[in-house]
């Protein structure tokens, strides 16, 4: 077990814990990250770590959100259950086509689309639909200010719109936010629907990778275990601000200023891997 491998799993905790629950990529972030520090670890361990660390982020969500989560909790009147019972059902709808063409086609998109160049271009991409969106007069009056608002209807085409995020480099909760005021939301109803939407995807994503792991006849060691609990655990802990941040950042302000990050970050990283294969 190594101090500067310790340090280097503290600073993609970190990345992860931040960037996942922001429009701006986390995959995009954790490439260019991983690009420069480079965990010592084999190709198969990375892979699966920089997903299954989600988990942490996952459970951030969970703790957070627990009371408007459960539908058992003994605060909440029997309208109230219900209503989580609904919110839940309308989840699901919504992670319903990522489940299905996400498990169809994981493997192609992981061999075909997992490179810097497509995590590039998606960063522009949709930093320049996000500016556009918020330039638009379709945010300006959304008709579905609560999460308890939205309808199954809304919820699936939702979860149509995660379908982006197959593509690295979309960043999951950018198309489902975006997906969101497109529909109707409002930045706050869009931006805590994709918190929740992220708990099952997120587990499922991390469940699939680890079992992909194991069936390669991988098999992690004890300083690789350490590793991914600690990464889980920053992951955790720096989600829990960033949760924070976001729901707070969207109540004052639009979501521009990540549209022009994107962009550079986007530059940034077609530059970067640009100049790096030319020289090698």
């Amino acid at each position: 077990m190594s101090i500067v491998e310790i340090l280097k799993v503290i600073v993609l905790g970190i990345v992860e814990g931040f960037t996942e629950w922001m429009p701006i990529s986390s995959t995009g972030h954790m490439i260019l990250v991983d690009e420069i520090i480079r965990l010592n670890q084999p190709d198969a361990f990375k892979d699966m770590f920089l997903v299954v660390i989600q988990l942490g982020a996952i459970l951030a969500v969970a703790v957070m959100y627990f009371h408007k989560l459960n539908p058992f909790s003994p605060a909440k009147s029997s309208r109230q259950k219900q209503a989580t019972w609904a919110l839940w059902i309308k989840i699901v709808i919504a992670c319903v086509p990522a489940a299905v063409f996400g498990l169809l086609l994981d493997d192609w998109m992981e061999a075909h689309l997992y490179n810097a160049y497509v995590v590039a271009a998606t960063l522009i991409i949709y930093g320049v639909l996000f500016i556009v969106l918020e330039n638009s007069s379709i945010t300006a009056n959304p008709s579905i200010i609560k999460v308890g608002h939205i309808s199954a209807k809304t919820a699936l085409f939702i979860g149509l719109f995660q379908l982006l995020s197959l593509i690295p480099g979309t960043s999951r909760s950018g198309s489902t936010i975006l997906g969101a005021m497109v529909l109707g939301c409002s930045r706050g109803a869009a931006a805590e629907f994709s918190f929740f939407l992220g708990i099952p995807v997120m587990f499922g994503a991390s469940f699939l990778k680890l079992v992909k792991f194991f069936i390669k006849g991988n098999a992690l060691t004890g300083p690789q275990i350490f590793y991914t609990i600690l990464g889980m655990l920053v992951a955790f802990g720096v989600s829990v601000y960033s949760i924070q941040f976001l729901m707070g950042y969207v109540r004052r302000h639009d979501f521009k200023f990540f549209g022009y990050y994107r962009i550079i970050l986007g530059i940034v990283v077609l530059a970067y891997f640009g100049i790096t294969a030319l020289a090698s």
